[in-house]
């Protein structure tokens, strides 16, 4: 076969298009470090580039966001837990310090406002947020944890109690002793309010068995409350009867603490009676009562079913700046009996509570948890027991602002015999109030430092949990940032083109594109007639 000109010619044409394409190629890879600009180039690398891209894209959404966020979360809840376990060791300080010591009248009123602005902070640190998120209110973000300012709604609250928490409460009947003034300390019969015949035999402190609900300043139900079907709404309290195993409901009577005949006397004199006490929060039960509760147990084949469960239902509508939203602890409705109803909780009831936990992707296939609920460290019972003492307290400063009164009308009528007689009959009765209104004070303050404890303890429970997930983030962020390094470093050694070699090659194919040309230039310049 004869090899013609022509041949020639194509042949060295596409032996320097060949080196010229190989040649583009080094030179894009100089410009662009990357050992291929298209997946044709090497379908191999490509799908393996894909691969290493996904996961780098995945661990710096890990290491840059998620975990940033999560550490932020937890840094403002532990910050916010530490303030409450704060504010509960000055509470306990204070009761630490009543129950311990003879308070004067000075002593006992510092701390009267200082267990009142404790007790206001407690839940406002309760309401701490993240970037716009409340942090203690589990799901319901956008939500606070207490009302921020003054508000009317009616909520149906069901709580969920046990026999552990019926206590005895010492009520201390003072008569008309805190009505006595300079003006009317010597008034009779006949002359407005009967002071005069004030003795000590007036004064008696009752001990009755009562259920202090999460809030005080609850509905009068007066006028009465009818539902949809015209029946009379009536607080409740329910429970399993020990002796019948079925589930009573009893209907509650209720008292105010204003009305002439004591609802504490009234328990404390009737053995079968549930008294309601709209004003201060309270479920006040009679002996034959109590003792069904107390009898009351949960049995161990019916782990569904909280048979020694206490259910106390009643309402609400007026609520103070501070006071904890119901729909984040308890089973409620809001505006009940009207088209606007919203049930929260309704799973209490049905013997689930469902933790809602926040957890933040961390990892591959890892989460961690990243708040705290309310109900694990902000118990409604920390404020009710300090508003106990308060109160308490201050029925004593009350008194003693009385018994000093009566000092001072001693001495200004000293030589009246039947005035001083008077004044007399009432400072051995003011006298015996103290006496039993201290008692009280005293065993409230040591209840409260058990009490108090008990919160301490939760709250810092929920900080060392904290903490832990703190420091198990801190182990994940690590691995996070080699795994970045990682993928990054494979990425970069699948994808990245080695400079050097690179510009080595082209150099080397530039020299022999150049060579090509010189040759192909010679050679085309021979014709047949040269070889003839």
């Amino acid at each position: 076969m004869r090899i013609t000109n022509k041949i020639m010619q194509r042949n060295n044409l596409s032996n320097i298009n060949t080196n010229k394409i190989y040649q583009d190629k080094l030179s894009t890879q100089m410009s662009t470090q990357k050992k291929i600009n298209r997946p044709s180039d090497d379908p191999v690398v490509a799908i393996r580039a894909l691969r290493l891209r996904s996961s780098v894209t995945e661990v710096t959404q890990y290491y840059t966001k998620n975990i940033p966020d999560a550490e932020s979360w937890l840094s403002v809840t532990e910050e916010a837990l530490k303030n409450v376990s704060q504010i509960i060791t000055n509470m306990m300080a204070r009761c630490d310090k009543g129950a311990n010591t003879y308070l004067e009248t000075k002593d006992r009123q510092i701390i009267l406002e200082e267990l009142k602005a404790l007790g206001d902070e407690i839940y406002s640190t309760g309401d701490a947020d993240y970037a716009g998120r409340y942090i203690f209110t589990g799901y319901r973000t956008d939500t606070s944890l207490s009302f921020l300012k003054e508000t009317n709604q009616t909520f149906s609250i069901t709580e969920q109690l046990g026999k552990e928490n019926i206590d005895t409460y010492t009520y201390v009947d003072t008569g008309k002793l805190l009505d006595l003034n300079s003006a009317n300390f010597a008034n009779g019969a006949g002359a407005g309010q009967q002071m005069d015949d004030i003795n000590e035999t007036q004064i008696s402190a009752t001990d009755v068995y009562r259920i202090r609900l999460a809030y005080n300043d609850c509905d009068k139900y007066d006028p009465p409350i009818v539902d949809g079907n015209n029946n009379p709404v009536v607080p409740t309290l329910q429970y399993t009867d020990p002796a019948t195993g079925t589930v009573t409901t009893l209907q509650a009577t209720v008292v105010s603490v204003y009305d002439a005949n004591s609802p504490y006397k009234q328990a404390a004199d009737d053995p079968k009676a549930v008294i309601y006490v709209p004003e201060t929060g309270e479920m006040l039960l009679g002996k034959d009562v109590y003792d069904n509760l107390m009898q009351v147990k949960d049995k161990e084949n019916t782990s569904n079913v909280d048979e020694g469960e206490i259910r106390i239902t009643y309402e609400k509508s007026h609520w103070d700046k501070g006071e904890l939203r119901p729909q984040h602890y308890f089973a409620c409705t809001s505006d009940p009996r009207t088209d606007q109803a919203i049930e929260y909780n309704k799973s209490y009831l049905e013997g689930t509570k469902p933790h809602q936990e926040i957890e933040y992707d961390v990892g591959f296939n890892q989460t961690i948890r990243v708040n705290s609920t309310a109900d694990e460290c902000f118990q409604p019972g920390i404020g009710r027991e300090a508003s106990d003492i308060v109160s308490a307290m201050q029925d004593v400063l009350d008194l003693e602002a009385t018994k000093a009164t009566l000092d001072q009308l001693q001495k200004e009528n000293e030589g009246d015999d039947a005035k001083m007689k008077i004044l007399q009959n009432q400072m051995d009765a003011v006298d015996k109030a103290l006496t039993y209104a201290k008692e009280k004070e005293q065993s409230l303050f040591s209840k409260g430092i058990t009490t108090f404890q008990k919160h301490l303890d939760a709250s810092n429970l929920c900080i060392t949990n904290c903490g832990t997930r703190g420091s198990k983030l801190a182990l994940i962020k690590n691995r996070m940032q080699n795994q970045k390094t990682t993928f990054e470093t494979l990425k970069s050694e699948n994808e990245d083109a080695d400079i050097t070699e690179v510009a080595i090659k082209l150099d080397s194919a530039k020299l022999t594109y150049d060579a090509a040309l010189m040759a192909t230039g010679k050679v085309m310049q021979s014709t047949l007639l040269n070889f003839i």
